[in-house]
């Protein structure tokens, strides 16, 4: 459909709690997704990166996540649970914004139930990159950014010094 705008960080709008995507509203979803998907892709051409995007980032305050590694997934009210206590740390990037990296401590371990494009009910056991992934792309739904969980004030790097870290 369409390449939309990435809010950017400092945008107040990223700081909101996304409502609930109820059944009535899945055709406008399914457009939604669409950019999603379209935007990503045009993200990842000019960055390199990119692997899901939440639709807060578009300016859809719906509690929606696009994931594209393989093949496309649509997490509809995803609820992340069971997480373990065994952490990771690690460098994270966020498409609001591309040019830093920010090291947080994530679950190593959890679980993602959601409702699928049909609102039918899903979930997965996630480890690992696909755990800090969706745990990352959950807290935008939540207005919570990267920046928020840094380990330290020292937890900060421009990409361009990630051959340094």
């Amino acid at each position: 459909m369409a390449v939309r705008e990435i809010l950017r960080l400092g945008n107040p709008a990223l700081y909101e709690v996304c409502e609930e995507v109820v059944p009535g509203e899945l055709d406008h979803m399914r457009s939604i997704v669409v950019d999603l998907h379209d935007t990503m892709m045009d993200f990842r051409e000019k960055y390199g990166f990119g692997k899901a995007i939440a639709a807060p980032q578009i300016g859809v305050k719906k509690r929606l996540v696009y994931m594209h590694i393989d093949e496309p997934a649509v997490f509809i009210n995803p609820i992340l649970s069971s997480k373990c206590g065994d952490m990771m740390e690690l460098w994270d990037n966020c498409m609001s914004f591309p040019e830093l990296l920010v090291r947080v401590k994530r679950h190593r371990r959890c679980r993602i139930e959601y409702r699928d494009i049909d609102f039918k009910k899903e979930s997965m056991e996630l480890t690992d990159e696909l755990s800090e992934l969706l745990q990352h792309e959950c807290d935008h739904l939540d207005g919570v950014l990267a920046v928020m969980r840094a380990i330290d004030e020292r937890s900060f790097a421009l990409v361009t010094e990630k051959s340094r870290l």
